[in-house]
């Protein structure tokens, strides 16, 4: 009993420290790290022949060997030194979270298009991959509220769920699955093969966090009964996933997201998401913004109770 309180201590200190901190600048980060193994890997290892296969072994081994290694770790402070385990438990899962960053550079977008559309545009390159350099207002403020809703999935609910599940080591090994997704998992010429396998497997780990992110934003704003129209319309997205969050905030704030956009050059056909065609304003990304909040509030209670449940029947 007492290993499960310090891990249920630790996780809502790392939560909190995300919720004031963020990430902030110049500290060091074990997600830069993943992302130096990676790049490392994919140089010597995509090229030649038997790319996806290459692909695969790269992705798995990063995977299988973060998980098995913070796995052994954990036990050994378990067993050792619980305290340690729980200010390390409390360390990774304020680096695994991005809830006050993500909310922080989506404000920024609408800061900074107030002062000028260019400002705008360069803003929100900070946190899309389509082009920017086209946009007008209306799309700069509809790529800022899909991204924030995409990432409360990826950046928060996801990893809290990864934790609640597996533990800090489950969490560790979605974060880099994660991250090789947004490294190597894009269907251009480079990384077709090669990124294909984390791309899929990226897909499969977010499957069940992101229908859990809308239904919790759903809850948190009180609009439960548009639930069957937000798994409907969350197929409307080439993403398997990224569309069920997109659905609901669409829902809660009465607009359309989605649309077709460039990326690379290339335009990239994409239906709409949501009912009501109209121009966003300042309302909706503070609602927007404090549905986040709330939901990652929710989502933390929730794996608390989970974690709690899970020890108490074993």
């Amino acid at each position: 009993m007492e290993t499960i309180l310090y891990t249920i201590i630790a996780l809502a200190i790392g939560f909190i420290l995300d919720q004031f901190l963020g990430d902030p600048e110049g500290w060091p980060h074990p997600i830069v790290g993943f992302g130096w193994l990676i790049s490392f890997m994919e140089k010597r290892l995509n090229k030649g022949r038997y790319l996806f296969a290459k692909g695969a072994f790269m992705s798995l081994i990063l995977v299988f060997s973060i998980y098995f290694i913070t796995t052994k770790c954990f036990e050994f402070l378990e067993q050792t030194q619980p305290v340690l385990g729980g200010i390390s438990t409390a360390i990774f899962v304020f680096y695994c979270l991005s809830a006050k960053t993500l909310r922080n550079e989506v404000q920024l977008v609408f800061t900074a298009l107030g002062i000028s559309v260019e400002n705008g545009r360069k803003q929100l390159s900070r946190i899309v991959g389509r082009d920017t350099n086209k946009l007008n207002p209306q799309q700069i403020r509809t790529a800022a509220l899909e991204t924030l809703s995409e990432n409360l999935s990826d950046g928060v609910i996801a990893p809290l769920f990864w934790v609640a599940l597996l533990g800090v080591p489950g969490m560790l090994a979605y974060k880099m699955i994660n991250t090789l997704d947004s490294m190597i998992g894009y269907k251009n010429d480079r990384y077709l093969l090669f990124g294909r396998f984390a791309a899929r497997l990226d897909d499969v780990v977010n499957f069940i966090p992101a229908r859990l992110t809308a239904f919790i934003m759903l809850i948190v704003s009180n609009q439960t009964g548009d639930l069957k129209t937000v798994f409907q319309n969350g197929k409307n997205h080439a993403s398997p996933n990224s569309g069920y969050p997109e659905a609901a905030l669409a829902a809660i704030i009465d607009c359309r997201l989605g649309g077709s956009n460039y990326y690379f050059g290339i335009l990239v056909q994409k239906p709409f998401i949501g009912e009501t065609e109209r121009e966003l304003n300042e309302e909706d990304v503070i609602k927007a913004l404090k549905t986040n909040q709330l939901s990652e509030f929710l989502m933390l209670i929730l794996v608390i109770i989970s974690i709690y449940s899970i020890h108490s029947f074993i």
